[in-house]
């Protein structure tokens, strides 16, 4: 087991990592909230057919509430549903809301738990690569609005992450696209310190990259919690998420099926030809990012979106101001870029598509 701290003083807390991890459940909150008398277990409809969910078990009575599995699910309709089932629960504050899924359920239990009581306490037992890699640390939770991705949410520490990498057996190769989308994310965060930092995390075994994730997350968390750092800061994280989150978007308006790994894998690689085309890089390094994404078996090409729909989208991100902005690489390493053109935008998206 390998375990890596996320340092924020009295919020400080563990993320564990390795085989059967998803054990020491009960220990976890036990030890973080020894005044808990009950616990809601929350989880999607896939993760509670699954054989081992039977034996979850927070070591104090608890309820199970099942959303369904999906991006759909994060709405605030459903942390409504959530936060009334709490309620004829019993749940007080004092107790703990436990989330057991992938991303989509850290970011929906987190944000339930967030406004629950003005603030309940919750932990995590992640249970797809996407959500062990990134969407459990870091403490950003939320819901989708039809305007756009994650335009509603908290920050919300976890009092605990649990990522137990036997679970990922059951995983669709969909599923593992997705983790692998940010998994190269942070590879090529680990490469602007030259590219052979993106091949030691691409070439280390599971468990290992899972940690090397988490560990480049928390530095930046630590430093940077709640994303004020201005553009060298926890806004890095959002490195390819703005095409990324514009064609999850679009694809949840018309109906298709877009996960956010793939959106990822694509954006990562529009950002590169966007850097490039406002001279910021060159070739090679954008050769860097299609290698790192095709390394991962992940499609760097977008399939089917209207390029002005993207733009209006990629306007509407959150981590945009009042103008189109995008993480962007560049001679220093990574930083915000604010003001991008418009014409600079689309002809990186025309770029994109054709090449």
């Amino acid at each position: 087991m390998t375990t890596v701290g996320v340092e924020l003083g009295d919020r400080s807390y563990d993320v564990a990592i390795g085989a059967g991890v998803s054990d020491r459940l009960a220990g976890l909150v036990a030890s973080r909230f020894p005044g808990a008398r009950r616990a809601a277990v929350v989880t999607d409809e896939t993760v509670f057919a699954l054989p081992w969910f039977a034996a979850v078990d927070p070591g104090t009575p608890f309820d199970v509430h099942r959303v369904p599995a999906g991006e759909r699910a994060k709405t605030v309709s459903n942390v409504e549903a959530l936060c009334r089932a709490f309620a004829r629960s019993g749940l007080s504050r004092r107790d703990v809301v436990v989330a057991v899924g992938g991303g989509v359920v850290s970011d929906l239990a987190g944000f339930a738990a967030a406004v629950y009581h003005r603030g309940t306490g919750y932990c995590t037992v992640a249970t797809t690569l996407l959500c062990q890699v990134d969407a459990a640390v870091g403490g950003k939770t939320g819901v989708d609005l039809p305007e756009g991705k994650n335009l509603v949410g908290a920050f919300w520490q976890p009092a605990g992450v649990l990522c137990d990498t036997t679970l990922l057996t059951t995983l669709s190769a969909r599923e593992w696209a997705c983790g692998r989308g940010e998994i190269a994310k942070y590879a090529l965060l680990a490469s602007a310190g030259g590219a052979a930092a993106a091949d030691e995390i691409m070439d280390a075994p599971l468990d290992e990259q899972v940690a090397r994730c988490v560990a480049i997350k928390a530095r930046v968390v630590t430093a940077d919690e709640r994303e004020t750092g201005g553009g060298a800061g926890r806004v890095l994280l959002n490195y390819g998420h703005t095409l990324a989150h514009a064609l999850e978007a679009a694809a949840l308006r018309r109906g298709a099926d877009v996960r956010h790994g793939e959106a990822v894998a694509v954006g990562l690689v529009y950002a590169a030809l966007l850097a490039r085309r406002l001279g910021r890089i060159d070739d090679d390094r954008v050769a860097v990012h299609r290698r790192v994404v095709e390394r991962f078996g992940l499609s760097d090409r977008p399939a089917g979106f209207e390029t002005k729909e993207l733009l209006t989208y990629m306007a509407r991100d959150k981590k945009a101001g009042h103008d189109l902005s995008f993480v962007l690489d560049g001679p220093d390493g990574l930083e915000l870029v604010r003001g991008v053109d418009e014409a600079d935008v689309l002809g990186a998206l025309e770029e994109l598509a054709c090449t």
